[in-house]
């Protein structure tokens, strides 16, 4: 008697096949991390802690949480603090991971055999991502430099030191929640898997628009790769270049994105801190105590940020039509309205969490430096999310309907009624 696909599923994708997805999607995330931070210059961290910083990239990158730490006994205090996502490495390693899981359920799995996959996946997932956990410490001495600081320190014999050190529980919470939804978003965007036969209302709206939407993301990000590459030739700085697309590019093009729809961001950079960005960017976080980000400020630096509203007024409806193309023919312009909408404003609330950034560190001794002076800095990211969301929907609703009406008079229904 043959073997239902479901048993097949269930019986033959045992453990050492589920090593695949884990082993790729950690192992993605790893390359790009180490690449992205040896251009930025990492490589020459003292006591070989490149390795370490390198697991710290993956671990943040997951959304799991690094502490930052700082010692020196009763004589100095430290205080600081770190959440920032490097996207690039992320979506890596979400590409990366959610093809090596698809791959063998095309065709071949159903619900029941899926479920048991994942499983199988996830358990290795978190014995993997907690070994780099608790890989991703280390501590550091810090020099006092010159001055009444450093004169302060040798005569007491402070020896300051920061580090970094992984939250080992909440990075394997957050980790997993992280694979979830990336397996999740697998199978829905996957129309070679199929999906349980009841919820066919997930199928004809929900599986649609969250592929067009990953499109939507992907196509920034290439956009942004090639203006990344150009940059690195013509620019006169490759490794900044290369270390930007390695490590940030998907925050800035994502954050492009939301800035083309009207959104406002408020960020500073102070001190030595910074990271991979673009030059305008970082000039304008720099100048006022708080600064504003959307179309109107920006414009006064770089008049070329208008590129960012014409890019999602082409990008945008481009999408919805791709959604409109791959639904029921059935479904009217109107509801591919709503579901646009939904999933705009869904995909911007992804990009307005993730995309959050702040850095902050100081360092005293015996209250002097008061954690501030040459020792300290930091920067912060922040959206105004309620604005963003607010401007997200009605851009849904808007280019949701035109991508209807023209898919419509493109697509023969027939052929549209079979997608």
């Amino acid at each position: 008697m043959p073997v239902p696909a479901e048993e097949w599923t269930a019986s033959r994708l045992g453990w050492v096949q589920a090593l695949a997805p884990v082993l790729n999607g950690l192992g993605a995330m790893v390359l790009t991390a180490g690449l992205g931070l040896w251009a930025a210059g990492a490589g020459d961290l003292p006591d070989g802690a490149f390795p370490r910083v390198v697991a710290a990239t993956v671990v943040t990158a997951v959304g799991g949480a690094v502490e930052l730490t700082g010692d020196a006994g009763d004589l100095a205090g430290a205080a600081g603090g770190l959440t920032v996502m490097p996207l690039s490495v992320t979506l890596v390693g979400a590409l990366v991971t959610g093809a090596s899981f698809l791959r063998p359920l095309r065709h071949r799995a159903g619900a029941t055999g899926t479920a048991g996959w994942a499983a199988r996946v996830a358990l290795l997932w978190l014995l993997g991502l907690g070994g780099l956990a608790f890989a991703a410490r280390r501590t550091f001495a810090v020099p006092l430099g010159g001055g009444t600081l450093a004169d302060i320190g040798a005569a007491l014999g402070a020896a300051p030191k920061v580090g970094f050190r992984a939250d080992v529980p909440l990075t394997l919470l957050v980790g997993l929640l992280w694979l979830a939804g990336v397996l999740l978003l697998a199978l829905l965007v996957s129309r070679g898997v199929p999906l349980p036969a009841r919820p066919a209302r997930l199928q004809e709206s929900v599986r649609p628009a969250a592929y067009a939407m990953v499109v939507l993301l992907l196509a920034f990000v290439a956009l942004g790769t090639v203006t990344g590459l150009v940059v690195a030739v013509t620019g006169g700085e490759p490794t900044r270049s290369l270390a930007l697309v390695l490590l940030g590019l998907p925050n800035l093009v994502w954050l492009a994105l939301t800035l083309g729809l009207g959104a406002t961001w408020e960020g500073r950079v102070d001190g030595p801190f910074g990271l991979p960005m673009p030059h305008v960017l970082d000039q304008v976080l720099r100048a006022d105590e708080t600064a504003t980000l959307n179309l109107s400020t920006l414009s006064g630096h770089d008049g070329r940020v208008w590129w960012l509203l014409v890019a999602d007024a082409v990008l945008l409806p481009a999408a919805a039509f791709l959604m409109a193309a791959r639904s029921p023919a059935r479904v009217r312009a109107w509801r591919h309205a709503v579901h646009m909408a939904v999933a705009v404003a869904l995909t911007v609330l992804m990009i307005l969490l993730t995309g959050r950034i702040s850095v902050h560190y100081g360092l005293s001794v015996l209250g002097i430096g008061d954690l501030g002076g040459n020792l300290s800095g930091g920067l912060f990211l922040r959206p105004r999310l309620w604005g963003a969301l607010g401007l997200a929907l009605p851009w849904g609703l808007v280019t949701g309907f035109l991508g209807a009406v023209a898919a419509g008079r493109v697509l023969r229904r027939g052929e549209a009624g079979d997608r």
